[in-house]
């Protein structure tokens, strides 16, 4: 028996494909008919892709993996969060960062220094720096939760991952490729599924749709959840976890920022905050402010970003 009737698709919506000049030729196979000029959607090959992926993410789950839920656009970004929690599965709804898969490691040293910022910030020690000081670490722990927040419990490359959109989420498709992990995707008659491993032909654009697909995906991984032997006590996945040095307060904040931390020096703004830079990992713009030391910090955080993508470029 199927894990989604044929009726819940319907009232969903998921068979309303786009108009017939916007449709992709490799889509074809799971075009059902055209209606008044929109294609709609073999849905007996829909239910049988969703019990398909469901399989496989339960029986991936099932195993000690884990799915990383990927939906960026407005209409999935909710739904995706929402059900990517239920699930305790990681996901990505703000923005994909380029390297997210493919430079894992720098995304881990970012994720590490979120969590030691969190924790000077908890000890209080961010009241011994100055108002302009704690406001630029501030402000960098919030970008960092925004950009990381779903993914900083993932210890290690998912063995699956979910997309919402195929079109939006070509980086991500593609760096999955590149380190051949499986792609289930939802995929619309506008898309190209030849980099998609599971297909799952479906309307990309209606919310309801989208719950729909979603929300079995996450039952999938619950089920695999409950079959393990052992289930982890909380957290995602119970994952071995990587061998990694964790960033020490040198490392991270430079020991100016420590020695102004513990009071014996006066260290200028960018020198006492940032240390010297580092080459290895991603920098954050904070935003714009009129002073010139502001301006010093931007430029340095600029200078950085030269040899990496930038973590806070607009999506056009």
């Amino acid at each position: 028996m199927s894990v989604v009737s044929m009726k819940a698709l319907l009232e969903s919506g998921v068979h309303f494909g786009h108009r017939t000049q916007k449709w992709h030729p490799a889509m074809k196979p799971y075009i059902f008919t055209e209606r008044n000029g929109i294609h709609i959607i073999d849905l007996q090959k829909t239910s049988k892709a969703i019990q398909q992926a469901y399989n496989l993410v339960r029986d991936t789950v099932a195993e000690g993996g884990t799915v990383l839920f990927i939906g960026t656009k407005r209409q999935a970004q909710e739904t995706v969060q929402a059900e990517a929690i239920r699930c305790g599965m990681p996901y990505v709804t703000v923005r994909w960062l380029g390297g997210m898969l493919t430079n894992w490691r720098t995304i881990r040293q970012r994720i590490n220094e979120l969590e030691k910022l969190e924790r000077m910030r908890d000890k209080g020690e961010f009241g011994r720096l100055t108002k302009k000081e704690a406001l630029v670490l501030h402000r960098k722990i919030e970008r960092l939760e925004i950009l990381l927040g779903g993914v900083r419990q993932m210890v290690r490359l998912p063995e699956l991952v979910f997309v919402v959109d195929v079109h939006r989420e070509a980086t991500a498709i593609h760096e999955a490729n590149l380190l051949n992990i499986p792609v289930i995707a939802m995929v619309d008659t506008n898309c190209d599924p030849t980099h998609v491993d599971y297909v799952i032909p479906s309307n990309d654009d209606a919310i309801r749709a989208i719950k729909l697909v979603v929300s079995k995906i996450a039952d999938a991984a619950i089920e695999g959840k409950a079959l393990r032997k052992e289930l982890p006590e909380e957290g995602l996945v119970s994952l071995p976890t990587i061998e990694e040095e964790e960033l020490s307060d040198e490392e991270l904040l430079g020991e100016a920022t420590l020695a102004k931390i513990s009071g014996r020096i006066k260290a200028p703004l960018d020198e006492a905050v940032f240390g010297e830079p580092d080459e290895d990992v991603y920098d954050i713009d904070w935003g714009t402010e009129d002073d010139e030391e502001e301006e010093r910090l931007r430029a340095r955080a600029s200078r950085e970003d030269e040899d990496f993508e930038d973590l806070d470029e607009d999506e056009e």
